[in-house]
C-alpha cells in the first residue's frame, strides 16, 4: 500500500489536509492519515466529516498539550505559564464540547469524550494569576510568607535611606539597588571607609562601589531566608498542579477526541476548498461522474466506470493526452474514500478494494541492477500472484520497454489472467494489438483520450468505446517532417498497420460526428427545457393572479353580503316602526342594488295611464295608480311602489274600477329551501321570508326543510306557533314532500 500511496502522490493530499488543521496534534494526524483497514471505519469517518461540513466549528485557543503532559508524567515541575496554557486549552476544549453536544450524532459522540478536567482547571484558577505567577492566596503558608516580605522590604529601604542621609558626602547617588539578591547603596570608592559594610560589586569605571551596610546585613539575611521559603512554597504549589495534570484520567481521551475533531474540521475545509463530494460504497463498482484530479489546477472533468460487465478499461491515445492523470484520478479517489475523505467528483460510487496495485512511472532499480522493463515485470508478477475480485489494478504503459510484438503478447496474457481473477483495472498502453484484443474480449473495454489534431493539442476528454490513435505520423506531418520521411514510415508500417490506423481514423470521425449530433440534441433539449420553464413561469404567474382576483372577489362578496344583511335587519326594524309599505320599498331597492344589472329596456310604450296593468321586470305584475312625471306609482298587492315609466311594460287587460281593485301577485317565490342551514340560520331566513311574503300578500308558502333527524322541522314549527303572522301550518301532501315540507298559511 505504501508504494500505491507514493505513486499516486497521496502525501500531497495529506499535506493539504494538514495545512487546514488548527492544532499541531491535528497536523501530525493529517500527515499520518491513510486508508482504513475496514469499510466500517471509513464510513464512520466520512459521516463525521459530513457533519463537520454541515456545521462549521472552530478549535481556537487549543494548543498541543502533549509536551506539558509528558513532562508532568515524568515527575518534572511545570512553570506557571505552561500550566496556565494547559488550563486555557482545556477550557476551550470544554466550551467546544458543550457546543457540539447539540450538533449531529457523530460530532456529539466524539465531543462527549472530551473531559471536563474540573479539578485541574479550578486549582489553576485559584493558584495562578493571568501572567502565570502564583497568587498569594494559593496556600496559607505562602500568604503568611508574602505578608512578611513587604514590611521587611520597607524596613530595609527606610534604614538604607537613613544611612545615606547620615553619610551624604560618601554617597554617589541617593538610590537603592540590588546586587546578588541583596539590597545595597552606591558609595564613592574613595569614601567607602566612611560607611561600614560589605562591598558586593563596583561600577565599570571603578568610581562607585555597591555596598551592603553592616546595619542592613541581618535584615537582608532575613529577607533572603523568607525568599527561600517563598520559592520553596511556590515550587511545592507548581509541583502539586503538575501532579494533578499528570494524574488526570480523562486527559488522554480528551486529546484523542480533539485530534478527531480537528481532523474532521480540516477534511470539511478541504472538501469546501476543492469542491469534493461524499462518495458512496458499492461492491464491485467504480463509477465517477465529472471527476477530476484534485491536485491539478483547472483539471478537465471526466466520467469513468468499471463494473461487473466491463471490469477492465484499456486506455489508449497519444502521449501527454491525460491518460496517466485519469489513472491517478481514479486511484486518488479510492484512497481518499478509504481514508474517510470526500472525493473530487460530482458523484462517486466506489468499491472498497482489499488490495490496490499501482504501477506508474519509472520503477528502475539501480541497486538490484534491474531495468525498467524488469521492474515492470516484477510488479505484474506481484499482481498476478495476489490480485482477486476485490482488487483494483492501475497500470501505466502496459507492455512498454521491450519489443512491441513480445510486449503485446505478454500484456494480452496478463490481461487474460487478470480477467480470470475477477479484478477491476484501468490500464494504459500504446500497443495496437491490445486495442483489437479489447474490442473483442468480453469484460474489457476500449477507451481513449480525445486529441485535437487540427490544433495539435490534447483535450483531456475521455471517450469510452473506441481505441485511440498515437497520431505519430499525423503529428510529424503537421510539424513539417520531410514528406518523403513520412511516406517511408507509412511504407515501413505496412498495409496491416496502415489499415488499422485508417480504421481508427474512420471510427474517430464517426465518433466526432456523433458527438456533434449529441451536442446539438443536448442544446435543443436545453432550449426546449428553458422554453418549458418560461411557459411554466407564465402559467404560475397567471394562476397566482387568478387566485388573487378570486380572493379579492370573495372578500368583496363577503363585504356585500354583510352590508346587505345589515341593511335587511335595519329595514325589518323600520317595518315594525313605520309600516310594511316603506319596508318593501327599501327591500326592492336593495334587491335591485345587489342583483346583476338588467339589460337596457326599450322606452315605455305610449298610452300608460292610471289604471293600466303593467309588467314590472324582476317583480311581477301591478296596476298604475298614480303618474309622477317620468315615474309611476304601481299597486302590487297591498303595497305601492314607484318605478320609472321606461321600465314598465303595458298588458292588454281590462282596467280595474278603482285604485285598489285588481290585486295582482308579484314574482315572489312561494317556496323557501332551508336544507343545509343550521337551526339559527333557518329561523332568521324564515323570519325575513315571512316578512316579505306578508308585504306582497303571498300565501300559502312552502318551507323545504327535509326529513333528516327532525330537529330543524321541530324548531321551525315551534317558531311558527308563536308567529302572529301565521294563521296555520301543516305537512305537505305525500307526493309534494310530505314530512320534509311545511305548508304555511298567513293571515
Amino acid at each position: 500500500m505504501r508504494d500505491a500511496l507514493e505513486a499516486l502522490e497521496f502525501h500531497r493530499v495529506q499535506q493539504a489536509l494538514a495545512d487546514r488543521a488548527s492544532t499541531l496534534m491535528g497536523q501530525e494526524a493529517a500527515l499520518r492519515l491513510g486508508p482504513k483497514a475496514r469499510l466500517e471505519e471509513a464510513l464512520e469517518q466520512q459521516a463525521l466529516v459530513a457533519e463537520a461540513v454541515a456545521y462549521s466549528y472552530r478549535l481556537g485557543g487549543i494548543r498541543d498539550l502533549r509536551p506539558a503532559l509528558a513532562a508532568a508524567r515524568e515527575g518534572r515541575r511545570l512553570e506557571g505559564l505552561d500550566l496556565l496554557g494547559v488550563a486555557h486549552s482545556l477550557e476551550a476544549a470544554a466550551e467546544l464540547k458543550h457546543e457540539l453536544l447539540e450538533i449531529g450524532e457523530r460530532l456529539k459522540a466524539v465531543a462527549a469524550r472530551v473531559g471536563e478536567h474540573t479539578l485541574f482547571r479550578r486549582r489553576v484558577r485559584e493558584s495562578l494569576d493571568e501572567t502565570g505567577h502564583v497568587r498569594d492566596s494559593a496556600s496559607p503558608r505562602l500568604r503568611e510568607i508574602r505578608s512578611s516580605l513587604n514590611p521587611l522590604r520597607e524596613r530595609i529601604h527606610d534604614r538604607l535611606y537613613s544611612l545615606m542621609d547620615r553619610h551624604a558626602s560618601a554617597i554617589q547617588d541617593r538610590l537603592i539597588t540590588i546586587r546578588r539578591d541583596r539590597y545595597v547603596i552606591p558609595v564613592k570608592a574613595s569614601a567607602q571607609n566612611q560607611v561600614p559594610g560589605i562591598v558586593l560589586d563596583q561600577s565599570d569605571t571603578g568610581m562607585t562601589v555597591f555596598l551592603e551596610p553592616a546595619g542592613v546585613v541581618p535584615l537582608n539575611n532575613q529577607l533572603a531566608s523568607l525568599r527561600l521559603e517563598e520559592e520553596a512554597e511556590v515550587g511545592r504549589i507548581l509541583f502539586e498542579l503538575s501532579g494533578i495534570l499528570a494524574n488526570d484520567p480523562e486527559l488522554d481521551e480528551t486529546l484523542e477526541a480533539l485530534v478527531e475533531l480537528d481532523l474532521a474540521r480540516a477534511a470539511a475545509s478541504l472538501a469546501y476548498d476543492w469542491r469534493l463530494t461524499r462518495p458512496r460504497f458499492e461492491a464491485g463498482t467504480y463509477r465517477l461522474v465529472n471527476a477530476c484530479h484534485p491536485l491539478i489546477p483547472d483539471a478537465v472533468a471526466n466520467d469513468l466506470e468499471l463494473s461487473a460487465e466491463h471490469r477492465i478499461l484499456l486506455l489508449t491515445g497519444p502521449n501527454m493526452g491525460g491518460k496517466t492523470a485519469l489513472l491517478k484520478t481514479l486511484g486518488l479517489a479510492v484512497l481518499m474514500a478509504q481514508s474517510g475523505l470526500f472525493v473530487a467528483a460530482e458523484g462517486a460510487v466506489l468499491d472498497f478494494p482489499t488490495r490496490l496495485f499501482v504501477d506508474i512511472g519509472d520503477e528502475q532499480s539501480l541497486q538490484e541492477s534491474l531495468s525498467t522493463f524488469a521492474a515492470h515485470l516484477l510488479r505484474l508478477k506481484e499482481v498476478l500472484e495476489h490480485a482477486d475480485a476485490q482488487s483494483l489494478v492501475l497500470i501505466d504503459e502496459l507492455g512498454s520497454g521491450t519489443d512491441p510484438e513480445e510486449g503485446a503478447a505478454l500484456s494480452q496474457a496478463f490481461l487474460e489472467r487478470l480477467l480470470e481473477r475477477g479484478a477491476r483495472g484501468l490500464i494504459t498502453t500504446h500497443l495496437t494489438p491490445l486495442k483489437a484484443f479489447a474490442q473483442e474480449q468480453p469484460g474489457v473495454r476500449n477507451a481513449s483520450m480525445r486529441f485535437d489534431l487540427e490544433n495539435l493539442r490534447p483535450t483531456y476528454r475521455l471517450v469510452v468505446g473506441s481505441p485511440g490513435r498515437s497520431y505519430a505520423l499525423s503529428i510529424a506531418r503537421r510539424l513539417g517532417f520531410p514528406a518523403e520521411g513520412v511516406a517511408r514510415a507509412e511504407e515501413l508500417l505496412g498495409p496491416e498497420g496502415g489499415r488499422v490506423e485508417r480504421l481508427l481514423a474512420a471510427l474517430e470521425a464517426e465518433r466526432e460526428a456523433a458527438r456533434r449530433d449529441r451536442e446539438k440534441a443536448t442544446a435543443a433539449t436545453r432550449e426546449a427545457e428553458a422554453l418549458r420553464q418560461a411557459l411554466q413561469k407564465q402559467l404560475d404567474e397567471l394562476e397566482a393572479a387568478r387566485e388573487r382576483l378570486l380572493e379579492e372577489a370573495r372578500a368583496q362578496a363577503e363585504r356585500v353580503v354583510l352590508e346587505a344583511q345589515q341593511q335587511v335587519r335595519q329595514t325589518r326594524e323600520k317595518a315594525k316602526a313605520q309600516g310594511q309599505g316603506q319596508a318593501l320599498q327599501e327591500l326592492l331597492h336593495l334587491r335591485s342594488r345587489y342583483q346583476k344589472p338588467a339589460k337596457p329596456q326599450p322606452p315605455a310604450k305610449a298610452g300608460l295611464e292610471v289604471g293600466s296593468v303593467v309588467d314590472v321586470p324582476e317583480y311581477g305584475r301591478g296596476t298604475i295608480v298614480e303618474l309622477r312625471g317620468a315615474e309611476a306609482v304601481v299597486q302590487m298587492g297591498a303595497v305601492r311602489v314607484s318605478f320609472p315609466l321606461a321600465s314598465l311594460q303595458p298588458k292588454q287587460e281590462p282596467k280595474p274600477k278603482g285604485p285598489g281593485g285588481g290585486r295582482q301577485r308579484s314574482s315572489f317565490d312561494p317556496e323557501l329551501n332551508l336544507r343545509g342551514l343550521t337551526v339559527e340560520e333557518a329561523l332568521l331566513a324564515v323570519d325575513d321570508y315571512l316578512e316579505e311574503a306578508k308585504a306582497v300578500g303571498a300565501t300559502p308558502l312552502r318551507l323545504l326543510h327535509g326529513k333528516g333527524t327532525g330537529a330543524l322541522r321541530n324548531a321551525l314549527r315551534e317558531a311558527l306557533k308563536r308567529d302572529k303572522r301565521v294563521q296555520s301550518f301543516h305537512d305537505a301532501v305525500p307526493y309534494e314532500g310530505g314530512h320534509g315540507v311545511t305548508v304555511v298559511h298567513l293571515k
